[in-house]
This record gives C-alpha cells, structure tokens and sequence, in this order.
C-alpha cells in the first residue's frame, strides 16, 4: 500500500460538457468537456452546465464531480506516444483537474472543503467503453482499469461554488485504511482476498453499485465479467 492520503489538492481547471456525437456510430455523450472561467455552482448532481450522455452510469448524486488527477497525463504520454497528444487536461472526461493528489491521497468517505461546497469521495471511476472511444484505442478502458488511474468521483454533500485555483482541504477522513489505490487492487487484481471484501462490504456509505458487486463476489466466489463494460458494443 502506499504511504499515508494527502490532506490538501488544488483545482487546476473547472470542466463542463454538454452532450454531443462520439465515435463513429455518435454515441450520445458528455465527455468533451470544455475548460470554464470564474467560479462554478456545485450541487448535488455536479457543476452548473454539465451534461451526461448516458444518465444510467453517468452523473447522479454518487457521481457529481468527477476528478482527474493531472499527475497521470505525462504517464499515459509516455506509454502511449503514438496518442501523446491526447493527453492534457479534460482528457478522460473530467469537471476537477486536480494537482498535488492522485488515487493514493484518497480515501472513501473523504469529506473535502473545495471552495465554499462540502464533497464527499465516493468511489473511483469504473472505466467503460466510451474511453476507447475517446482515445480511438480499443483497450483504453482496461487500460485505465490495469493501471488504476481512473479518476474519482464526490458527492456534493454542502452545495457551493468552486473556483480554478481552488485548494481542497480534507475535513474529515473516517476510512483512512481504504485510500482509492487499495480499492482498486482490491477490485481488479487480488480480486477475491475474502477478508478485504468482507471488510469492504461493511463499510458505510458504499455505493449501492459496489455493494452489489462485492455482496455478489462474496455470495458466488467469482469476478463479474467486465466485457460489456470495457469492450466497445457493436453499434
């Protein structure tokens, strides 16, 4: 594991999208989201302005404010240089460009000040297909699942206004044990460690998607089968 969260991150950049055409067959979708100036109201469903192409996974209470952590783009150049140059901020889709932090200075149930609103983390991002749209790469979503820097989500649990230049700071950390980095290991590489899944499935405030993907490990002794959220469906 790594060494102890972080305890402050800076908003970069504030990103909102409207949904539009992606990929060939023009998947409604609001990842191409554009840079905003000045400060943004957050609520409960996330920023001012933001749209989700496919509302069932997207957005929501769970998933208001998605971030990104801008350490990971010069990793994804370097692997990828033959798409280098898509990766700069907004790349996956993004409202919170974040620095100073990645998925190691988080932990779920975090509750942070960002501006005047109250966030809560709530999980990370479970990668789908949209990603291999995204980068025109048809392993971009289990690429970002293997490697664990898929970005985060927050509940916006006190409605605010975030500005760029924003620094987060942590007001409470109830789950220190449980960063984001240990949740995905958990998820997709020591994927049936029963006492770490059974401790996960205890914890308050998980995600009622989580809880259903852990109770159903726990309950069959297998891992779901992730296909059809990480290959790109004939369409």
């Amino acid at each position: 594991m790594p060494g102890q969260p972080g305890e402050a991150f800076e908003i970069v950049e504030l990103r909102t999208g409207r949904v539009a055409p992606l990929g060939p067959a023009g998947v409604p979708s609001g990842i191409d989201k554009q840079q905003v100036d000045g400060p943004v109201a957050a609520g409960p469903l996330g920023l001012e302005g933001d749209q989700h192409g496919d509302q069932k996974n997207h957005g929501g209470p769970h998933k208001a404010l998605h971030a990104y952590a801008l350490a990971h783009l010069p990793l994804w150049a370097a692997e990828l240089p033959h798409r280098a140059d898509c990766f700069r901020p907004g790349a996956f889709g993004e409202n919170l460009v974040v620095a100073g932090a990645t998925e190691a200075d988080f932990c779920l149930g975090d509750r942070w000040r960002i501006g005047s609103a109250l966030a809560e983390v709530s999980q990370a991002r479970q990668p789908c297909w949209r990603l291999n749209l995204r980068f025109d790469l048809p392993d971009m979503a289990r690429r970002v699942q293997e490697t664990g820097r898929s970005g985060w989500y927050f509940r916006v649990i006190e409605p605010g206004v975030i500005a760029a230049g924003d620094r987060g700071a942590l007001a409470e950390r109830p789950h220190p044990e449980w960063t984001l980095h240990r949740v995905s290991h958990l998820l997709y590489h020591d994927r049936m460690n029963r006492p770490a899944l059974e401790e996960l499935a205890a914890l308050p405030g998980l995600t009622e998607s989580w809880q259903r993907l852990v109770d159903a490990r726990l309950a069959s002794g297998q891992t779901e089968n992730w296909s059809r959220r990480l290959e790109t469906p004939k369409i």
